[in-house]
């Protein structure tokens, strides 16, 4: 199959649509279930790439959840813990195999931004990761092949149109990539830059040392940062993005989103939060709104009277400003990486707040030395790449 019609384009009126091969070869894929789109494929594609890095680059199992052509999160398959497991509403699955784990934390670490999302795994879906898949809302997957039940799994979402891709694993694009914009094509050459623990030896701060976990965070989050919308920062901790920032003109900006989300992702893990006691039949998706709403400033929304009430057993305390921050001061060793330098230190001083440890950037601002002097007020590592990673 050289070419396969889509449904429509981005949106319902472009029409006609397809993806094709410009070469001789065949599409590397086959449809095993549903009628993908445009903008799945380009979910599917993206997420693909990075989950073969993250792979590569760790030799673990990896998954990625994506919406709109940016992934929500990103992980390899690291054993959870009883707190992650609850806070990822999984604690229910028993043990579950790496590659399920890594679709948990890449799904877990920001619910409210992976609804509805497109799936990307690294190794063959395995039943642990279809159980997972089949419950939460979502458009589709993206993987090298399917375990026969876990295929039969799968083929039972959404009355059986769940969007089911299988891609070849050896396939390899051609060198030199091309985009047509406005009636004209771009040319260029392919991102093939290889991103691992030796990409982050040039550091530049009095602290010198980045243990061999760090650099795996930091290449999760270059790696994560290669096919993320630019402008954009990703936070990283214990093999899994935490918070990313995808988009932002202003890079302040996208540090302070990404940064919230990180902020969000542990404060889940609060004793106060893991109490909140839901009431009977409350959806998972209602119960991430409900969490949102708790830990941010809106509170009110979800603990006024007469409102409480639709999603708790018994009303919750109110989880105080400074209760809050007490507990993201517990919050160490993370490691940031953004796709273009840090043109002021305010972004520093925004990842201190988020227990930033360790920061990966590729340098080149005129105020490199405000940066690093803002690094070294925190005591913290900063490796320059010299490399930029923009994706667009």
């Amino acid at each position: 199959m050289k070419e396969l019609e889509l449904k429509y384009g981005c949106n319902p009126n472009q029409k006609p649509s397809r993806i094709y091969m410009n070469d001789d070869r065949e599409l590397p894929i086959k449809v095993l279930s549903g009628c993908p789109g445009y903008i799945n494929f380009l979910d599917a594609f993206n997420g693909w790439q990075l989950v073969s890095e993250l792979k590569k680059a760790t030799g673990l199992p990896a998954a990625t959840s994506f919406k709109h052509v940016s992934p929500a999160g990103a992980a390899v398959g690291l054993p959870l813990s009883e707190t992650l497991a609850k806070i990822y509403w999984v604690d229910d699955l028993g043990e579950l195999s790496p590659l399920a784990c890594a679709y948990a934390r890449a799904r877990g670490a920001d619910r409210m931004s992976s609804f509805g999302d497109f799936i990307s795994l690294s190794d063959v879906c395995d039943v642990d990761t279809a159980r997972l898949i089949k419950r939460e809302v979502s458009d589709g997957v993206i993987a090298p092949g399917y375990e026969p039940e876990a295929l039969e799994l799968l083929k039972q979402k959404k009355k059986g149109n769940y969007n089911i891709i299988q891609i070849d694993p050896d396939y390899v694009p051609a060198p030199l990539e091309h985009k047509e914009v406005f009636g004209i094509t771009f040319e260029q050459g392919r991102n093939e830059l290889n991103i691992d623990k030796d990409f982050f030896s040039n550091v530049v701060t009095d602290v010198k040392e980045i243990p061999d976990a760090a650099k795996i965070d930091l290449a999760i989050s270059m790696i994560t940062l290669k096919y993320t919308q630019s402008n954009s920062v990703c936070y990283v901790k214990d093999g899994q993005a935490i918070g990313i920032g995808a988009g932002q003109q202003s890079r302040i900006h996208c540090t302070r989103l990404a940064g919230q989300k990180a902020d969000n992702w542990w404060l889940r893990q609060n004793p106060k939060v893991l109490g909140l006691q839901f009431k009977d039949g409350i959806g998972r998706a209602d119960r991430d709104n409900a969490i949102d709403l708790y830990i941010g400033e809106e509170y009110m929304d979800v603990l006024a009277d007469g409102v409480w009430e639709n999603t708790f057993k018994v009303k919750p305390e109110v989880f105080t400003r400074e209760e809050k921050r007490a507990w993201l001061d517990q919050l160490t060793d993370v490691a940031l990486g953004s796709d273009a330098f840090f043109p002021f230190g305010d972004n520093i001083e925004r990842a201190h707040k988020s227990g930033v440890t360790y920061i990966a950037q590729p340098g080149g601002s005129v105020r490199d030395d405000n940066v690093i002097a803002t690094c070294n007020k925190y005591g913290m590592a900063m490796a320059f790449t010299g490399i930029r990673l923009f994706h667009h």
